[in-house]
């Protein structure tokens, strides 16, 4: 667990009223559904020295899709809500966090591939964990204690989690696309109107984590999208040069 972690997660159980206990008795029963693997050593080889692209479902999605078709080759995390309109545009990321409430239709057919899920277990998704026997490639995560085949690597939402994994597996560069982490929310999100207010919250506690994160990590750190603290912003112009 990273050093801090503990007070930033009690933070979020007072803020958000969240209970420690449900999402521990999620994480235990993740834990059993999952199968032993050596999924983290994969992991560790995609991600060890090389450039991850990190990839939410905020507003600039759509101007970045284009670009990301041109680097097939290069890793990509990206966090569940961006998969539908990644995989209607032939973009297949290496890596999907999910907490399970995407698009359970296209999280199946990944599920398929070689693509690797790190699911997220939490009080309020224990009723949808069963769905990772469909995925091929698993592990599970927890803001609480890690144990046995549940990890944690910090972060809060979907998309600032695929950050935190980055940096646990030691990327050398880390490049952020739709993560504007501002009062819009993404056409992709397809968040209720009455989940709006809970979900800025959510983006904003998110974009503090990663201030924080950007105050520790070896990883060079960069954004396409919204200004953050800590993180080099960099025109879709500069992507050839900070990539290669």
């Amino acid at each position: 667990m990273i050093l801090g972690w503990k007070k930033r997660y009690s933070d979020i159980l007072k803020e958000f009223k969240y209970s420690e206990k449900k999402d521990k008795e999620s994480s235990i029963l993740l834990n059993s559904i999952l199968k032993k693997s050596d999924v983290n050593k994969k992991i560790s080889k995609l991600i060890k020295g090389k450039t991850v692209l990190v990839i939410g479902s905020g507003p600039s999605l759509s101007y970045a899709i284009p670009k990301l078709k041109n680097y097939k080759k290069i890793v990509k995390i990206a966090a569940d809500s961006s998969i539908k309109p990644l995989v209607e545009n032939g973009i297949i990321p290496d890596i999907i966090v999910t907490d399970l409430d995407g698009d359970e239709k296209v999280l199946e057919k990944i599920g398929k591939t070689n693509s690797i899920f790190v699911v997220h277990a939490h009080g309020d998704n224990i009723e949808k964990l069963e769905f990772v026997k469909k995925f091929k490639n698993c592990i599970g995560t927890t803001q609480s204690t890690s144990f046995s085949k549940i990890e944690n690597f910090g972060g809060f939402t979907d998309g600032d989690r695929g950050v935190f994994l980055a940096n646990h597996f030691q990327a050398k560069k880390i490049i952020l696309f739709g993560m504007d982490f501002g009062k819009r929310i993404g056409k992709f999100s397809e968040t209720k109107r009455s989940e709006r207010k809970i979900k800025l919250k959510k983006l904003r506690k998110g974009e503090s984590l990663l201030k924080w994160l950007a105050t520790f990590t070896k990883s060079e750190l960069f954004t396409t999208s919204k200004s953050i603290k800590g993180f080099k912003k960099i025109s879709f112009k500069e992507l050839d040069i900070i990539i290669t």
